[in-house]
Order: structure tokens, then C-alpha cells, then sequence
């Protein structure tokens, strides 16, 4: 999944796309690159990022969903938590609702039954705003998995079928350093409810932590933490860097082919 972040303040390529021009020809490499999904979203979720009206988003999100669905042959994911954006992106071609709220949204759950596409559930403590001041669990595995396992049931009540539903565990989203590396060490405990997992783990800032890199100099860093994250279990890579990440997890699954042979 490559990350195309049409907004001026993402952490790590905030103002890079937002003229749907660039955006498209970003879409377009990393389609070239190994990219199956491209994820489009309009409002930054890093920590202390502000809330952005429904109308600015959609403004935002829509053009490039629309050139990205008239112009390449890939899947195009959404990564929204508001209903009105999930209705509309859709509606111009996305095919896939990604959301760090995980349906908590008045209204998402309705919505995304009646579109009828898959969706993406993510774990967050918090909001973006808040999340990373001093973010507690007294067992952090544990309490993510309840967490999805609780929204997965939510979503089946509410007629989202099953095999609609992808989980991410939300790296860096209300998680200290500690928490994060105990997340991916135990990955392969959220593969026990039978749905694809999802992993962002791009650039972010536990690789800066460990490494004492900044954003520019995190590539080597998220390769690590990719194949990492695929060994663990993990079915969906979102990635900034996508022709490496590819490469990486070609070779892994090279590897993985060969020893059931």
C-alpha cells in the first residue's frame, strides 16, 4: 500500500501532493513501483495534527481519487474516519475505506455497510491531538486486540460482513516506543482473528527514536521493520517508499516459497 498524503502537514511529505498534477504522477510511480493500493488521504493524523473540515477534505481527496481511478489500474483506498468523505470518495472510484477511528464515527458503521467496500480498522488511544501525551496500558497487546476483536463485532452487527474487514494495530498512534516494539515482536497474536493485518510502520518515529534519524533518513530503518512486520504475519505493508519495500518483501517471500517447497 503506497501513501499518498494530500495535505499540507503529514508528517513526513506534508505540501509534496497537493496539486492533483503531482499527486497523480506520485500515484503513477508508485503504481509502477509494486504499489497494489494507493492511499489517499486529506487530513494529516500525525501527533497534534488538527481536526480539517468535511468540505476541505473532500476538496482535497476527491480530484486525485477521481484522476487516480480514470488514469491507473490500482486500488484505491481512502483513508478517511468521516462519512461524508467515505460516501463521496467512493462514489469517484475508491474502492477501500481505511480508518484510524475504526468506525467510531456517529454514522460509519451505517455507511460503511452501505457501501459495501472493504474497510481497514485501526487502533488509536486518543485522538491525533492527544494521543501521544503519556499514552498507558498495563498490557498493550492485550488491550489492541480486545479493542479490534470489540470492532469487528460492532461492524458484524451492524451487517459489515466478515471477509470486509482488515485490522492494523496503529503503530505510533497512542503507543510509546515500548509499546510499539512489543506490538510488532507479538504480531502474529492479531493474526488469531482471522483477518488480514495491515502495518504502517514507514518512517515513523520509533525509527528516529532507535536510530536517531530524522524523517528524510528513515528508509533503512521502515525496510527493517517491513520485513519484520511480513515474517510476523502482516498481509498489507503501507509504505512511503515503495519500489525498496517491494523489493524487500519479494525476497522474503522468495525465502518463504522455497521452504514450502
Amino acid at each position: 500500500m503506497g501513501i499518498l498524503n494530500v495535505t499540507p502537514d503529514s508528517f513526513s511529505d506534508g505540501g509534496s501532493f497537493l496539486a492533483t498534477a503531482a499527486a497523480l504522477q506520485q500515484a503513477r510511480r508508485m503504481y509502477t513501483e509494486g504499489a497494489a493500493i494507493i492511499d489517499v488521504g486529506g487530513e494529516s493524523t500525525r501527533p497534534g495534527a488538527p481536526s480539517v473540515p468535511v468540505a476541505e477534505e473532500l476538496d482535497r481527496v476527491l480530484p486525485v481519487v477521481e484522476a487516480i481511478h480514470a488514469q491507473l489500474p490500482v486500488l484505491i483506498s481512502i483513508d478517511t474516519s468521516k462519512p461524508e468523505v467515505m460516501r463521496e470518495a467512493v462514489s469517484a472510484g475508491a474502492n477501500m475505506i481505511n480508518d484510524v477511528r475504526a468506525l467510531r464515527a456517529q454514522g460509519a458503521l451505517n455507511t460503511v455497510r452501505e457501501l459495501g467496500v472493504p474497510v481497514c480498522l485501526m487502533h488509536m488511544q486518543g485522538d491525533p491531538r492527544t494521543m501521544q501525551r503519556e499514552p498507558v496500558y498495563e498490557d498493550v497487546v492485550r488491550e489492541v486486540y480486545d479493542f479490534l476483536a470489540e470492532r469487528v463485532t460492532a461492524c458484524e452487527a451492524h451487517g459489515i460482513a466478515r471477509d470486509r474487514l482488515i485490522i492494523d494495530p496503529g503503530f505510533g498512534f497512542g503507543k510509546t516506543l515500548e509499546h510499539n516494539l512489543c506490538l510488532l515482536s507479538r504480531l502474529a497474536t492479531f493474526t488469531a482473528l482471522g483477518l488480514p493485518v495491515l502495518v504502517g510502520l514507514s518512517r515513523k518515529s520509533m525509527i528516529g527514536t532507535v536510530l536517531k534519524k530524522p524523517v528524510e533518513e528513515r528508509l533503512y530503518g521502515s525496510l527493517a521493520l517491513s520485513v519484520l512486520a511480513a515474517v510476523n504475519g502482516a498481509a498489507i505493508i503501507r509504505a512511503h517508499d515503495v519500489r525498496p519495500t517491494v523489493e524487500a518483501l519479494k525476497l522474503i517471500a522468495a525465502v518463504y516459497c522455497h521452504d514450502r517447497q
